[in-house]
């Protein structure tokens, strides 16, 4: 199964953070709102600007901890926003002209901020509506000096199909979706014919798309989608998976699944020169 809340919603409670009675630290009164505007991820930022669709999350609620409520209060003015799907973003400016690759579902963010330290040269704008997973990635952006991380909260679609110029991504990362295992769900699987269209084009010619995922059933489904998929071309000659690049980190929990005998697959796609 997948390790991360990839891309949940969750409500956000709405009043102003409060501080703690033994240390200071902000915390949210129950039944309060978690931080005031400005301050941190809106519980629903596209509001009702946009159509309804079937999605590939669901909500579920979490607990922010002191510590993550105390990162997002830091950094999220200077390295959040909120996809409202009212701009386009202006990525040179955001990350200093690197190259910026788009990071949908990021878990609790250990694995994203062990590949910007790796990698200081590539921005890396990452995606998610799970509140303590943003607040956990920014803490660890911070303590790290990490100044090439933005976290975005809201749904990776609106993003890429409202916010997002053409040719403005170096390349794509979907590491352990939710792999929606009962048959009647596939249809919110994220790695879907129509996902694929909307990417290609705000990837830059020869840009990665690199999939991950522990679920086999769904492996299988990404490497047909995107084998069929004319934008994309197999980065490996025998049109299979792909080895575990170096770059993606190996995170505990899929040391875990190995140790049981789970199959991790990745799969390696790059946009072709002409669409």
């Amino acid at each position: 199964m997948s390790e991360q809340p990839e891309n949940i919603a969750h409500p956000v409670p709405t009043g102003p953070v409060e501080a703690s009675a033994d240390d200071g630290r902000p915390v949210a009164r129950r039944g309060s709102r978690m931080f005031s505007p400005g301050e941190g991820p809106s519980p629903d930022p596209a509001g009702a600007h946009f159509e309804r669709r079937i999605r590939s999350f669901q909500p579920r609620r979490s607990r922010v901890t002191a510590g993550q409520a105390e990162a997002m209060l830091k950094r999220w003015p200077d390295w959040g926003l909120d996809i409202d799907g009212k701009r386009v973003l202006d990525l040179d400016e955001m990350f200093g002209g690197l190259p910026v690759v788009l990071e949908i579902g990021f878990g609790m963010g250990e694995a994203t901020a062990q590949m910007a330290a790796a990698d200081p040269g590539t921005g890396i704008l990452a995606v998610d509506v799970h509140t303590p997973g943003q607040g956990n990635l920014l803490g660890l952006a911070d303590r790290n000096g990490l100044t090439n991380v933005r976290v975005a909260n809201g749904d990776a679609i609106i993003l890429l199909r409202e916010m997002l110029a053409p040719e403005s991504l170096a390349g794509c990362r979907v590491y352990f979706p939710d792999p929606w295992p009962k048959k009647r769900h596939h249809k919110r699987r994220l790695i879907q014919p129509e996902f694929l269209t909307l990417l290609a084009p705000r990837l830059m010619p020869g840009g990665l798309l690199h999939c991950a995922t522990d679920w086999e059933p769904y492996a299988e489904q990404m490497l047909e989608v995107l084998d069929a998929h004319p934008d994309f071309e197999n980065t490996q000659a025998d049109g299979g998976y792909a080895p575990r690049p170096g770059y993606r980190p190996l995170t505990r929990f899929e040391g875990q699944g190995l140790d049981k005998g789970h199959v991790v697959h990745d799969l390696l796609f790059t946009r072709r020169a002409t669409l």
